[in-house]
């Protein structure tokens, strides 16, 4: 289908956050090591953190009801979302490192199909609020590589 609504994929993409944690989560309680249960843990909750912000924007009475409304064409049918859904498939969870690699990957990937709506959004406010989304991505994944390291460094 080539067309959307903003909110359509700020649903997919709450969904997704939503399945990482999960993905996450089985694994950490699955046969790993400490450091890397210790990592998945802590990337499952950080999923289920993201997959809580993006929910709120679809609360009744959000600022962004405006744009969560709008509808875009996009003939790539969300361009990203193919690679995204594959990486919960081959996490490797030898070391935090490689759980690490797959994690800003996926956020890496996020931000990109933001930024990929940020420059084709139709009017301002909609490339602003991808852009906003984007910048969120980025620091997250800042974040999520200094707690990671911080963590391998224990």
């Amino acid at each position: 289908m080539r067309f959307h609504q903003v909110k359509e994929l700020v649903d997919w993409a709450a969904g997704y956050h939503r399945r990482l944690a999960e993905q996450y989560a089985a694994l950490a309680g699955g046969e790993v090591g400490e450091r890397v249960q210790m990592a998945l843990e802590y990337l499952a909750e950080h999923e289920r953190k993201m997959e809580q912000e993006l929910t709120e924007y679809r609360q009744d009475g959000s600022d962004h009801r405006a744009v969560l409304e709008a509808w875009f064409d996009d003939p790539a049918d969300f361009p990203h979302p193919p690679v995204l859904e594959r990486l919960p498939e081959c996490i490797d969870c030898s070391n935090v490192q490689t759980v690490l690699s797959t994690a800003l990957t996926a956020h890496r990937t996020l931000q990109d199909l933001y930024d990929h709506r940020a420059e084709h959004a139709a009017g301002s406010d909609e490339r602003e609020f991808f852009v906003a989304l984007s910048r969120g991505h980025e620091g997250e994944v800042r974040r999520i590589a200094r707690d990671m390291q911080r963590l391998e460094d224990y």
